[in-house]
């Protein structure tokens, strides 16, 4: 028998939640393509523990080409150790704005995905130059000037990552994400080109795998992207178009090379720059050219642009790859908050 009590007047109704919050929790499912890209991330998504790191041999290479490589993966590490810190800030703002479950589920995976990411620019920077990137003694002139520029680079990365954290509650999601799209677009086509440019296994396998994780991703973006444009607002679409060039500035240090907007660089820095990466790529790791890098931007943009204009976006130019559009102006440390 059962023994309830209620009240004459009838229940008592709890307080509403005070919102933004992550209560009251609901699994609401309005977009099922989401979901199965969800279920599928979790057959797809690799272990880098299980890559078999005794391949990697640090005598195959003198001292100047592991740490050349080494930049290269420090470079990576730039982009890859902010994905996880990023991606859980948006799952976070995801579940207090109560948007659909396959929606905080993907964002769950792609930073399960960004921490692989972040583990393998470990794993391969510390068994090639075991104190890297920065608490290694440079002996020669490569080593010092490499040394130099990873902490350029991470003084950049934390310009960014001050930049995201003002922006992150102050947007829609379809405004901070659109710029992430420009990048998957770019990077899984990079990734699957330097595993097939690579002359040593163990890069091979790790490009390859990374560049799946990007296609999924990207997968995401678009359906998540698509779902919410239709309600972008003028003013919406416009800040997107700025977003989109932000985007190509930001990324192209891993996808290209630096614009002369937003990265704070010593004189210099580019030349050198290119002679690391050119002694990583004659050492085998598989980086693009100048010129192949430049038109795998070309190919992602033309398809992201494709994307953007259905929904009266309009793109913006891009004059390092002559590319026309709309003149956006400058690109300062404010602009930069694209997710990647």
């Amino acid at each position: 028998m059962r023994d309830f009590i209620v009240p004459p007047e009838g229940l008592i109704a709890p307080p509403e939640v005070p919102q933004p919050n992550i209560f009251p929790i609901e699994w609401r499912c309005e977009t099922p393509k989401l979901a199965e890209i969800y279920e599928r991330a979790k057959l797809e998504g690799f272990n880098p523990a299980t890559i078999n790191w005794n391949e990697l041999s640090p005598e195959a290479w003198s001292d100047d080409e592991k740490v050349a490589i080494m930049y290269w993966w420090a470079l990576l590490s730039n982009f890859d150790s902010s994905g996880p810190p990023v991606f859980a800030r948006a799952m976070i703002r995801a579940f207090e704005t109560h948007e659909e479950d396959p929606v905080r589920k993907c964002f769950f995976s792609i930073t399960r995905d960004e921490t692989n990411h972040e583990e393998t620019c470990q794993r391969v920077i510390q068994r090639l130059v075991p104190a890297g990137p920065q608490g290694f003694t440079p002996k020669s002139e490569l080593q010092t000037i490499a040394l130099n520029h990873i902490g350029w680079l991470y003084h950049n990365g934390g310009r960014y990552w001050s930049g995201f954290n003002r922006a992150v509650n102050k947007y829609p999601l379809a405004i901070l994400f659109t710029s992430f799209m420009m990048g998957e677009v770019a990077s899984s086509t990079l990734f699957h080109g330097m595993s097939r440019a690579t002359t040593h296994p163990v890069f091979r396998e790790i490009f390859s795998r990374i560049g799946r994780d990007e296609a999924r991703h990207l997968q995401i973006c678009i359906n998540l992207l698509e779902k919410q444009w239709p309600g972008l607002t003028d003013a919406d679409r416009s800040f997107v178009t700025k977003q989109l060039r932000a985007g190509f500035v930001f990324l192209s240090m891993v996808l290209w090379e630096p614009p002369n907007q937003f990265w704070d660089l010593p004189p210099n820095f580019l030349h050198n720059h290119r002679e690391l990466l050119r002694v990583a790529r004659e050492a085998g790791l598989g980086v693009l050219t100048f010129d192949q890098q430049a038109d795998n931007w070309k190919l992602a943009i033309a398809r992201v642009r494709k994307l953007v204009e259905r929904w009266g976006i309009e793109f913006p130019a891009i004059p390092e790859l002559d590319i026309e559009g709309v003149d956006v102006g400058d690109i300062s440390a404010e602009d930069i908050i694209p997710v990647f």
